[in-house]
């Protein structure tokens, strides 16, 4: 049975053959070439991404892949500003040693024993519940 862990560690180690890009702006050469241009491209930038950083952490409480689009803000930082570059370059190999964490089949075991108990635990709860009021709501329950 293939559970994709070869495939992952491929990848993983196809990573760390790639050199990484230089840091720095990747904004187009003529821009780059004209101060007041590459300014303003670079506040362009970043309000981009502060729109999408903010829209990622309204997305937090509410529905909305909130830190999808956070991460999505930081790649568009990413493209003009060395610091946003390295704190992707960070979070990729944090999200790739995990990624490499929860593969280890002794990992996933715990996983899902840790989650059958809790499902059980749930169970048992709502078992006690129905029991002793039905299927009544909690808040119409008159003691």
């Amino acid at each position: 049975m293939n559970t994709g862990s070869d495939e992952a560690a491929d990848t993983a180690a196809e990573a760390e053959k790639k050199p990484e890009q230089p840091l720095g702006s990747r904004a187009p050469e003529f821009i780059q070439a004209r101060r007041a241009l590459h300014l303003s491209w670079q506040v362009g930038v970043f309000v981009v991404g502060l729109a999408v950083v903010g829209a990622g952490i309204v997305m937090l409480p509410l529905p909305g892949p909130g830190w999808l689009v956070i991460f999505g803000g930081m790649a568009i930082w990413a493209t003009e500003f060395v610091w946003a570059q390295l704190v992707l370059r960070w979070t990729k190999r944090k999200v790739t040693e995990a990624t490499q964490k929860a593969l280890d089949p002794k990992v996933r075991r715990r996983n899902i024993i840790l989650t059958t108990v809790g499902l059980v635990i749930i169970a048992v709860l709502v078992g006690i519940y129905v029991w002793k009021f039905g299927l009544e709501m909690p808040w119409n329950i008159e003691q």
